[in-house]
């Protein structure tokens, strides 16, 4: 028995556990996946929200001469009379100078060259290619106009002699003509005689029309029986032999109201 025997009551001792046990994981404690009741974001619908206020951020400063209002953020370098005089120093790259203007000397001037703009000229003449707006001139020239002929019968200012022409022989009454072509008098359309003479009455047979009547069907005399008339004249009493009823059965109902 060691001393570190002594310090354990009992016959337990600390050793490793044979499997996992809850008291070996931590318990997430009172945070469960609902919306809180406080803040704006991801609030509680459930829940009563009230009023939220915010402070806001401090404008940004565009540039020294800004006021920066009654003795906020006042830098060093302004005065009550503006910004102090101060020399103050960057370190930023030299910029680069302006472009000098290229004065040209004497011999870039070429006064031979000026032409006519200056000097009298002879006139100068090129051989270029037509242009495009001369393919499109549609003039006519000497060659399109044509003089009224003097021959022939279509003389304008001239007296035309008589003409003769030459045709060739026509087969019509000719001696070669033939005569199988001749229509025969089945070809000629008779002439109606009622163009040339009086004309006849012409009558057709058509259907008969039926005058707009009436079409019910009428009793004839061997419908009415006059001996059976019992309204203008007394009636003879009549019997039946009918089926004696008891006094105790009821009514036949057959028309029942709803």
């Amino acid at each position: 028995m060691t001393v570190d025997d002594d310090v354990w009551v009992g016959a337990w001792r600390p050793h490793k556990p044979r499997g996992a046990i809850a008291a070996l994981y931590s318990s997430p404690g009172p945070k469960y996946a609902l919306p809180g009741s406080t803040g704006i974001n991801n609030h509680d619908p459930s829940k009563l929200k009230g009023p939220a206020f915010s402070f806001g951020t401090r404008h940004h400063i565009f540039s020294s001469e800004c006021s920066p209002g009654p003795g906020y953020l006042v830098p060093a370098n302004i005065t009550r009379v503006g910004r102090d005089g101060t020399p103050a120093y960057s370190l930023y790259s030299r910029r680069k100078d302006p472009q000098v203007f290229q004065t040209p000397g004497p011999g870039r001037y070429f006064p031979e060259h000026s032409g006519k703009i200056t000097y009298l000229s002879a006139p100068a003449y090129s051989l270029s290619a037509r242009r495009r707006g001369f393919r499109n001139d549609q003039t006519p020239g000497p060659a399109a106009y044509m003089l009224p002929p003097m021959l022939g019968p279509n003389t304008v200012n001239k007296t035309s002699a008589p003409n003769f022409s030459l045709t060739g022989r026509s087969k019509i009454g000719s001696f070669h003509e033939d005569l199988q072509k001749t229509p025969g008098p089945g070809s000629y359309r008779v002439v109606d005689p009622c163009i040339y003479t009086q004309k006849s009455p012409q009558y057709s047979m058509i259907g008969r029309n039926s005058m707009p009547g009436d079409n019910t069907r009428k009793p004839g005399p061997g419908a009415h029986h006059p001996e059976q008339v019992t309204f203008t004249r007394r009636k003879a009493p009549s019997f039946s032999f009918g089926v004696r009823h008891s006094e105790f059965i009821a009514p036949l109902i057959a028309d029942v109201h709803e």
